[in-house]
């Protein structure tokens, strides 16, 4: 494979294999089909026969990339590796030196090799291999093949909102592990909203004492309890991701009314608030009393009493403490009942308060308008594929003060909108429904004007919550539709490589559908794919 000014140039040998995307082909007599997702920077077919996988297969090296190889390989195939002996070997390494996160595949009849530029690299290499182990026969191979791999973007997000509906320790572990099988390196959790209060804190104890225990539509809350948040964070650490946690702020926080009334203004009832409230059912909100509609924009903490920054101090400070990743995340999108100065005047000593912890402050893009915005502030774009209403002017904001944009364009990659067809779960406000093929065609760097490669973090996918109570549900809405986003945030632009089309795509999500199925994912079946069964 060649590289020519940045564009990837992929070697004849592909063409029976990859220019349609994971078409079969033959090595020695058996058939077999290449499908990574994400698309890897470089995968280039052996003339080999493939490894044969059985109960004497090695593996061998680093010992967790070795135990989440033998669990992956006997949820798959039902093979359990051999830890000894002398049969042929998947040897796991690191080699230091390589671009982080990176990894090299080779697979050939003898043996396989992994080599990782550090830990997560080979994590990733892992989860790479486990998409190529397929039937044969009576057999289960490897392909022989030779992958080189880095990630385009640092950043490679999930959002879920824990907030408008609760979900229990165990479901977010089993999304963190979807999540990373797709090399995503990031969970940010949504941890307080206008329906509930998400995380004990010491320091504020009346939060989850008094304004956790309800969500939208009356359904039961719940909160994290310092024990929980750890655990999670720890899962998320064992699966090379970062937790970012998020308290919205200055809107979203009728919950805050429930424990501290003296820190929140009254409602905003504007006619969008009454619409909503019509449309969906459910009581206006009332400050102290708890709220379980959809609506938003109608609440706004007290911006120039000098309480509510002893609030955010102590809040972001004890979240500090408790979450090694760099980012805490203060919200800052829809505060449509905060005067647009009081809104500029908030964000900015928000964000210097997170900044003076140590940590990278992240904002919503309607936070780039704010002229003493800390300049180290994170940009979270979701405005649509084609910007609406300023969203990009306020976007290039965070990169005028030299920070960078994590990318969630609503319409592309919000998890939770409607599907075209099958399940009724979901919103639609944002150009909905969003179908798979829509989820995949975009293109980051073509978003915003004046922004590139240099200028983006990386990408994020959200899942609100409004009408997701379950596991079952989270894993509906997401697959296949993560995979899109995984795919944007992971792998070379498009155009850049034979792989980075939507045909492409659809064929090797395709041929996935077995692996999901044997690891318990219920993904929704679409029409756009061509599901493999076997």
């Amino acid at each position: 494979m060649n590289r020519r000014r940045g564009r990837i140039v992929v070697a004849s040998v592909l063409a029976a294999v990859v220019l349609v995307g994971c078409a079969p082909a033959a090595q020695n007599g058996a058939t077999v089909t290449l499908a990574v997702v994400p698309a890897p920077a470089s995968l280039v077919p052996a003339e080999a026969a493939p490894f044969r996988l059985s109960a004497t297969t090695r593996v061998t090296g680093e010992a967790d990339a070795a135990a989440a190889l033998s669990a992956l390989v006997e949820a798959r195939a039902g093979i359990a590796l051999a830890a000894d002996g002398d049969g042929p070997a998947i040897e796991l390494r690191i080699e230091r030196g390589g671009a982080a996160e990176s990894y090299r595949i080779a697979a050939d009849e003898a043996s396989v090799v992994i080599t990782g530029a550090d830990p997560a690299g080979l994590f990733y290499g892992v989860q790479t291999l486990s998409q190529l182990v397929q039937p044969s026969g009576d057999d289960w191979i490897v392909p022989a093949v030779a992958i080189d791999d880095a990630p385009r973007f640092a950043y490679r997000g999930v959002m879920l909102d824990v907030a408008r509906h609760f979900h229990s320790v165990e479901t977010v572990k089993g999304y963190i592990d979807r999540a990373a099988g797709l090399k995503l390196n990031a969970l940010h959790l949504h941890l307080s909203d206008d329906q509930g209060w998400r995380i004990q804190l010491a320091s504020r104890p009346e939060l989850t004492e008094l304004a956790s225990s309800t969500a939208v539509g009356g359904d039961e809350g719940g909160f994290y309890t310092k024990d929980d948040y750890r655990e999670i964070v720890e899962h998320a650490a064992s699966r090379h991701m970062i937790v970012v946690p998020e308290i919205d702020m200055p809107g979203h926080t009728h919950a805050v009314s429930l424990a501290y009334p003296e820190l929140v203004e009254e409602p905003v009832l504007s006619e969008h608030i009454l619409e909503v409230a019509r449309d969906y059912g459910g009581e206006l909100p009332v400050n102290g009393t708890p709220y379980d509609g959809m609506a938003v924009g109608f609440s706004s903490l007290k911006i120039h009493d000098e309480a509510t920054y002893d609030f955010v101090a102590d809040v972001f400070g004890e979240l500090a403490g408790m979450t090694p990743g760099p980012y805490l995340h203060l919200g800052g999108d829809e505060a449509l009942g905060t005067p647009d100065e009081d809104f500029d005047l908030f964000v900015s000593r928000a964000s210097s308060i997170i900044a003076d912890l140590g940590k990278t402050p992240i904002a919503w893009h309607e936070a780039g308008g704010a002229a003493d915005l800390d300049d180290a502030t994170i940009g979270q774009y979701w405005g649509y594929v084609q910007p609406t209403d300023g969203m990009d002017e306020k976007a290039r904001g965070f990169v005028r003060n030299g920070a960078q944009l994590i990318l969630s364009p609503a319409d592309a990659i919000y998890l939770d909108m409607k599907y075209p067809t099958g399940p009724e779960l979901g919103l639609t406000w944002a150009n909905g429904p969003t179908s798979v093929q829509r989820a995949y065609d975009w293109e980051p760097s073509a978003i915003i004007d004046g922004v590139d490669d240099s200028d983006i973090l990386g990408v994020e996918a959200p899942m609100w919550a409004e009408t997701i109570r379950t596991a079952a549900d989270i894993d509906t809405m997401a697959f296949p539709r993560i995979a899109a986003a995984a795919e944007a945030a992971w792998s070379p632009a498009t155009g850049e490589s034979d792989l980075r089309t939507w045909e492409s795509f659809r064929v090797r999500v395709g041929a996935l559908g077995p692996l999901w199925t044997s690891l318990g994912i219920g993904f929704h079946p679409s029409g756009e794919i061509p599901w493999v069964t076997e």
